[in-house]
């Protein structure tokens, strides 16, 4: 029997910009180490993403020893530090969630308006802002950065390719922005987990993730088209909403490896979406 691994590790440490793909990672008390601990608001304070601003898309993020290179068309690379600190704080919206941020230089922010030809502001969830995960499916003292809504998204490569199968163009994995990809499982076969351990690290398996036009950006081009949610709605349709992948909450902290077993401890029959 082929065992499942952990094949693909990946960070956005700017929600809705460019992912990095990581041969092994730290997992933190809200998710990955810097996955989506910047963000970029407007003037009121809200969440800007890839559903407005689908340009958003070519602003790639590089990690450096003790900074973040962000690079954009047209634009000069831009130097973000890492640790950078101040006592000032502003409150920031991630659809319903009210948190506290903090806001970096002005010539930081300029550069992204530049590029997005909006008004914005770069902010950054420092460790005093907590931001709890859905009382519904978490504990109270289980929180998250600015990813919409759980720490993790795991998606399994079967269930990719089972997908672009029914696509006259495939996509790649990087549609989805998924933190964890599994190899070695039949397609879905995620759907119908609840307890996992990848590596020495438990996970619980919370919430079906439903799919929005992020995944029609072509991260290549900064495009919007209609597929892959035209496709999977004619079969992962469920209550008005489009599933695909799983968001998952990670029970204790420690390293994660590409190549990392993982181990189901649990699961249930779930009725596929139709």
């Amino acid at each position: 029997m082929t065992s499942i691994q952990l094949s693909g590790l990946y960070i956005y440490p700017i929600k809705s910009a460019g992912g990095i793909a990581l041969s092994t990672a730290q997992v933190s008390d809200r998710g990955l180490h810097y996955d989506r601990r910047w963000m970029l608001v407007d003037a009121k304070g809200k969440f800007l993403t890839q559903r407005q601003f689908p340009r958003m898309a070519l602003i790639q993020v590089r990690l450096g020893e003790n900074e973040l290179v962000v690079e954009a068309p047209n634009q000069p690379s831009l130097s973000i530090p890492l640790d950078y600190d101040s006592d000032y704080r502003l409150p920031v919206q991630v659809w319903n969630d009210i948190c506290q941020a903090m806001p970096l230089d002005k010539q930081i922010s300029q550069w992204f308006s530049k590029f997005l030809d909006i008004p914005c502001q770069l902010v950054y969830m420092p460790e005093d802002s907590i931001r709890p995960i859905n009382p519904n499916y978490a504990n109270p003292s289980e929180s998250v950065s600015f990813a919409d809504g759980f720490p993790f998204l795991l998606i399994s490569e079967a269930s990719l390719q089972d997908l672009n199968q029914r696509l006259e163009q495939p996509v790649p994995m990087n549609r989805f922005r998924p933190n964890l990809v599994v190899s070695g499982c039949e397609a879905y076969a995620e759907d119908s987990w609840r307890q996992i351990r990848i590596g020495a690290i438990p996970f619980r398996v919370v919430k079906p993730c439903s799919r929005c036009t992020i995944t029609t950006v072509d991260q290549s081009q900064g495009i919007r088209g209609k597929e892959p949610l035209a496709t999977l709605a004619n079969y992962r349709l469920r209550n008005g909403k489009i599933f695909f992948g799983q968001n998952v909450i990670q029970e204790q902290l420690g390293t994660l490896r590409v190549g990392d077993e993982v181990e189901i401890n649990s699961d249930c029959y779930v009725p596929s979406p139709r």
